[in-house]
């Protein structure tokens, strides 16, 4: 059964299953669950805890060793099997299967924790199993547009407050990286008095920039038309040393995309058929900053835009004299909506 990190102590306090699946990237959230899973277990009077991390030449046989033994003090244990970013191929899947057979007849607890589980994954005759038996728990990072509400919500958990301009300032200082943010909301909670109020003037003064950027954040931020923060970020990114190539490669992309939707509308499809024409297919969820893109960008600005990227590369293989990361923001804006100075400019397109 799916249960999201929120409801997690919730649905633990009803029933402690035999499994709990939790599986994603976001590490600050990730680390609590497995935390909360824990907790649980110890007030359950589960004490007794064995750590398996798989790796290359792991031997599943261990798994089902570990549940059949127990110490001379614990009637029943807490087994964390860590699997990463491994699968558990042909022979995982089958131990696992086979623990499940078995889980109903002890009080042991599997905390079973990945990364993210694809669909694939999701689909596999182990996973199914498992998921039958106990909790799954997908862990996905907290969206931009919610960021100011966690933070807000996270510095009550630490006795002080802040309003909706301060937790939006220290979302934005912090993006992507909620290990730091935390880290500044406890460093905050030192520091102030009990019951203490933020305001953004407080944020700006104290908290320095741990913000953190990939090429997949700034593709959302343009189908999105969020030009700000298009703008922070293709800097951020110049900051943290990401390769100009990379940031090329992932604005082309979204580009080829724009178009290859635009082409099947024109044939008369749905927008719905044109996501899922695309290969690979366009996630469900990020379909909306697609059609938000599609209704702010003609297909002429897109085809521009494609040959000032084409200009950008040779800039960047040495071909053309082009200030190249001025052409990326512009490029990154232009898409996003806002006037791009240089991809308006007829010279951006000149070879000398």
């Amino acid at each position: 059964m799916k249960v999201f990190p929120d409801k997690l102590e919730e649905s633990l306090n009803k029933r402690l299953p035999p499994v709990v699946v939790i599986a994603g990237d976001e590490p600050l959230i990730h680390l609590e669950a497995c935390d909360t899973v824990r907790r649980v277990a110890r007030e359950r009077g589960v004490e007794e805890r064995e750590v398996m991390h798989v790796e290359s030449g792991f031997q599943w046989t261990q798994l089902l060793e570990s549940a059949s033994s127990l110490s001379l003090f614990a009637s029943s244990k807490l087994i964390e099997l860590r699997l990463g970013g491994q699968s558990p191929g042909q022979e995982g899947g089958k131990a696992l299967e086979a623990y499940a057979e078995q889980a109903g007849d002890s009080d042991n607890v599997l905390l079973l924790s990945s990364q993210r589980l694809d669909r694939k994954a999701q689909s596999s005759k182990w996973f199914k199993t498992l998921d039958k038996l106990g909790l799954f728990v997908p862990v996905w990072p907290v969206d931009h547009q919610r960021l100011g509400f966690w933070m807000r919500d996270r510095a009550n958990r630490y006795g002080f407050s802040m309003d909706m301009e301060a937790a939006r300032l220290l979302g934005e200082r912090t993006e992507g990286n909620l290990l730091a943010a935390d880290q500044e909301l406890q460093k905050l909670a030192l520091l102030l008095p009990p019951n203490a109020r933020l305001d953004a003037a407080a944020i700006a003064n104290g908290v320095e920039s741990s913000a953190r950027y990939d090429v997949f954040t700034l593709s959302d931020a343009c189908l999105k038309g969020d030009r700000d923060r298009v703008v922070r970020i293709v800097r951020g990114l110049r900051q943290e040393g990401v390769e100009a190539p990379v940031i090329l490669w992932a604005l082309t992309r979204e580009l080829r995309i724009l178009l290859s939707i635009f082409q099947h509308l024109d044939q008369g499809q749905s927008l719905e058929h044109a996501c899922k024409a695309q290969r690979p297919m366009i996630p469900e969820k990020r379909r909306p900053g697609y059609q938000q893109a599609l209704k702010r960008l003609p297909q002429r600005r897109l085809h521009k835009l494609l040959l000032f990227s084409q200009r950008i590369d040779l800039a960047i293989k040495g071909a053309i004299a082009l200030p190249i990361w001025d052409c990326l923001q512009d490029l990154a804006l232009t898409l996003s909506g806002g006037r791009g100075i240089l991809a308006e400019m007829p010279h951006a397109y000149r070879s000398g």
